[in-house]
């Protein structure tokens, strides 16, 4: 048996207990451990504003209404903390993700979102404003109310209600060479006004060489002058007259030429530059002319002044032909160029409907109808079936010496009623996403205005009968009179602004909330009139060029995408046709205005000496600007090898070919 080892009293284990730091007057240790000596600190919550240090204009535009939006709020909701320290068996994550939302939302609860960044900043905001008594609480709460008073008064157009503003990118970049000569504002070209103009003349001629033969039909007397115009044209198919939503037809791709060709390229122009006018252009220059009060995006067009004869052309491989989408919406599209929905890819869909759509309404295969001459634009390079155009050559008599020169074109031909012939511009409008298409809008002063318009007048307006006016409502068309007083104007009673105002909200918005398919057979009227507050620029600029070419009818195609998602798959889900007259008249077009328009921008253009200049639609004002430019510009490389600095424009790459001639 062995002993166990004695241990002596100097070996024994000791327990040494630590150094406890007693606090009498609070908790924590009472002095600072040596690695966070110097250290600074400052308590901080995860919902205060990051960026005071690098906020270089708080001191130019001090925020007075929330002083303390970059101050901690760490503390201020201690009172409402939850502590659990007990069980825990039931604890499991949630989903955290963020739902997408659109970037912009009218204004809603715009006014409480400052304070609402974090969860801390929220209570801490209102336990400081707790705190105002006396005086200081009275007058916060009248403040209050006069700020929600103030909107209403204004009639909704507080800056709260206003989209997002967003810069556009000019149409061409101003160079530092480039003279400005004038700025024409929108709201004095309005206000122009050029009366009495003619309708425009034929251009008859007896005889002109040109490369593909004599302009006049052979063994015809001076006595008969030929009216000039070339071209063949189909005739257009009734049965699309028939098509509904119900009996849709899927929107085919036609594989047919174009041609998109500028003034001075045409080569009748240039012959007739030498006998007839001294102005030319074509009607898709003239429309964007007469019509750019209406306009939002940026154009340009190129003026050359070559003793006394102007001549307005567009630029090449520019997107001056592509057909714009909402562009004077409350919410223009603005998403990125990849997307599906940004501006020039819906540009470019327009485009590809709208041509499409124009010649499969047409008796393909039959005879057409053939004027004396035949396209001049066609090339022996060109390898492909033409599409059905006919070019009207026109002039009108702008006096004090201005005549005009323009050639218009004609898409189809038709019989009338009582079998005459009807020459027939053919359009498309299309719906690419009604949700988009159909938010909310803000009410102005030309709304508040429809209050004193007739009964008749109030229904034009919505391009819908009275009867249909009073259906919206559910109300017969006698009670629907009898809310207006004896001479037809509206009585300033409570019960009758709340009607009309219903009326007129369910006609802006019958298109908005449901799609075509839904109420494009029974409403109409109602989703042209949306089209046209949406499109009000395009729709003008179509009116103009069929006004300009002389044509009987203007047809309207609704074009729908099969899928809200693809942009390349469509269906025709309706027609209407309007006179170009009546058309005008409908949606507040004024001729003398627009006449007035060009005559003043030809006034100035003359009083310049010869050379170039080009006038531009400002990007993001409602103004256009006359520039003096060098008469190398837009110059391409292979007529000037000097111009190495500037880079190919290859910003328009269409869907389908698009066909021009050579230069002369």
């Amino acid at each position: 048996m062995t002993e166990d080892p004695v241990v002596s009293g100097d070996d024994a284990q000791h327990f040494k207990p630590p150094i406890i730091q007693d606090n009498a007057t609070g908790w924590g240790p009472c002095d600072m451990p040596e690695q966070f000596k110097d250290m600074p600190y400052q308590p901080f919550s995860k919902g205060d504003r990051l960026g005071k240090i690098s906020d270089w204009t708080g001191a130019a535009f001090q925020d007075k209404k929330y002083t303390n939006k970059y101050q901690s709020q760490f503390g201020s909701g201690g009172q409402y903390a939850y502590y659990h320290d007990e069980d825990e068996s039931t604890f499991h994550l949630v989903d955290t993700t963020r739902v997408q939302k659109p970037p912009y939302q009218r204004g809603r609860f715009r006014q409480n979102q400052r304070n609402m960044r974090g969860r801390g900043g929220q209570r801490g905001g209102h336990q400081n404003q707790l705190q105002l008594l006396g005086k200081g609480l009275k007058m916060r709460d009248r403040n209050q109310r006069q700020q929600r008073k103030w909107p209403m008064r204004q009639g909704m157009r507080n800056n709260k209600n206003q989209p997002p503003i967003k810069s556009r990118d000019a149409s061409v970049t101003v160079r530092p060479d480039w003279t400005t000569i004038e700025e024409m504002d929108f709201p004095r070209l309005a206000k122009l006004s050029l009366p009495n103009v003619k309708e425009g003349q034929d251009v008859c001629v007896h005889s002109i060489a040109c490369p593909w033969g004599a302009l006049a039909v052979p063994n015809k007397s001076p006595l008969f002058p030929t009216r000039l115009c070339c071209g063949s044209l189909e005739y257009y198919d009734k049965t699309y007259d028939r098509v509904n939503v119900k009996n849709e037809k899927p929107l085919q791709r036609i594989d047919r030429i174009f041609h998109t060709v500028t003034t001075t390229d045409d080569p009748i122009i240039r012959k007739l530059s030498k006998t007839e006018g001294n102005v030319y252009a074509t009607d898709a220059i003239l429309a964007t002319l007469m019509c750019c009060t209406r306009s939002n995006y940026s154009w340009d067009i190129v003026i050359e002044k070559i003793g006394e004869k102007l001549f307005l052309d567009k630029r090449d491989n520019t997107e001056f032909d592509l057909l714009t989408v909402n562009e004077t919406s409350v919410e223009p599209p603005q998403d990125d160029g990849n997307s599906l929905n940004s501006p020039r890819n819906l540009a470019l869909e327009a485009t590809f409907i709208n041509h499409n759509f124009s010649q499969q309404v047409l008796k393909t295969g039959e005879p057409r109808y053939k004027f004396e001459e035949g396209n001049p634009f066609i090339s022996e390079e060109e390898a492909g079936e033409v599409a059905s155009v006919a070019y009207r050559y026109r002039k009108w008599d702008l006096d004090n010496g201005v005549v005009l020169v323009a050639r218009s074109e004609h898409d189809a031909v038709m019989h009338g009623p009582n079998g005459e012939l009807q020459f027939v511009s053919i359009k498309a409008l299309n719906e690419w996403d009604s949700k988009v298409m159909s938010r909310n809008w803000t009410l102005g002063d030309t709304d508040l205005k429809m209050f004193l318009l007739p009964t008749t007048e109030l229904a034009s307006l919505f391009l819908l009968p009275t009867t249909e006016l009073a259906s919206l409502f559910l109300l017969p068309t006698t009670e629907l009179a009898s809310l207006f007083s004896s001479r037809g104007r509206c009585c300033p009673t409570y019960y009758q602004l709340f009607f009309v105002m219903t009326v007129f909200l369910l006609s802006r918005q019958l298109s908005g909330d449901v799609e075509w398919r839904q109420k494009l057979d029974t409403q109409r009227g109602a989703v042209l009139a949306n089209e046209l507050r949406n499109n009000s620029c395009k729709l003008a600029k179509w009116t103009v060029q069929a006004l300009l070419a002389g044509s009987d009818q203007i047809k309207f195609g609704y074009v729908s995408r099969a899928h809200v998602r693809d942009s390349s798959k469509h269906v025709i889900l309706g027609t209407q046709q309007y006179k170009p007259n009546e058309f005008a008249t409908q949606i507040n077009l004024n001729m003398d205005n627009a006449w007035g328009i060009l005559r003043c921008i030809v006034d100035i253009c003359m009083k310049q000496k010869d050379g170039k200049y080009l006038i531009m639609k400002d990007p993001n004002k409602p103004m256009i600007r006359l520039y003096d430019i060098p008469d190398n510009t837009f110059e391409s490389d292979n007529d000037d090898g000097d111009d190495d600095d500037a880079a190919p424009d290859n910003t328009f790459q269409p869907l389908y070919p698009y066909s021009s001639v050579k230069r002369i």
